[in-house]
């Protein structure tokens, strides 16, 4: 199954933000929309991703100021992308070798979606239980 499949069935609406957004307008709509991670888009490609991680990174190394910074200046660039076309286990493999629990969809530079950890891991119990039906079904056939 590829990326495109997964965004077909998650749906391709992504979040984003500028570089120049402050850290607390970017902690707020992870809130708000209950997400981990967001696209930083300038100049309609994919700049980086701003995360949960970025601001405990932050706050780690001792930048209480954090909060008032702009996010170009705390999150992870260059960001690891994936395409439409790419394999789910591929992007699965790409982000437990990472450590990374979002992936920015691209075709070119354009952002097209972004997947989760999440998403590929029901993917892939979707999978491994329509496996499981298909060989009850021709063992009872049998």
């Amino acid at each position: 199954m590829t990326i495109a499949a997964i965004l077909g069935t998650k749906g391709a609406d992504v979040f984003t933000i500028a570089p120049d957004t402050v850290v607390a307008a970017a902690v707020a709509l992870l809130a708000t929309r209950r997400i981990g991670a967001v696209p930083v888009v300038a100049d309609g490609a994919v700049a980086g991703v701003f995360s949960e991680r970025d601001v405990i990174q932050a706050l780690a190394d001792g930048d209480t100021a954090v909060l008032s910074h702009r996010v170009e200046a705390v999150m992870t660039a260059p960001a690891v992308t994936v395409g439409a076309g790419d394999s789910a286990l591929g992007a699965l493999s790409l982000m437990t070798q990472r450590r990374i629990r979002h992936l920015p969809v691209v075709d070119g530079d354009r952002l097209v979606g972004i997947v989760s950890i999440g998403d590929l891991v029901k993917y892939r119990i979707d999978r491994i239980e329509a496996d499981a039906a298909a060989m009850r079904d021709y063992i009872q056939q049998a």
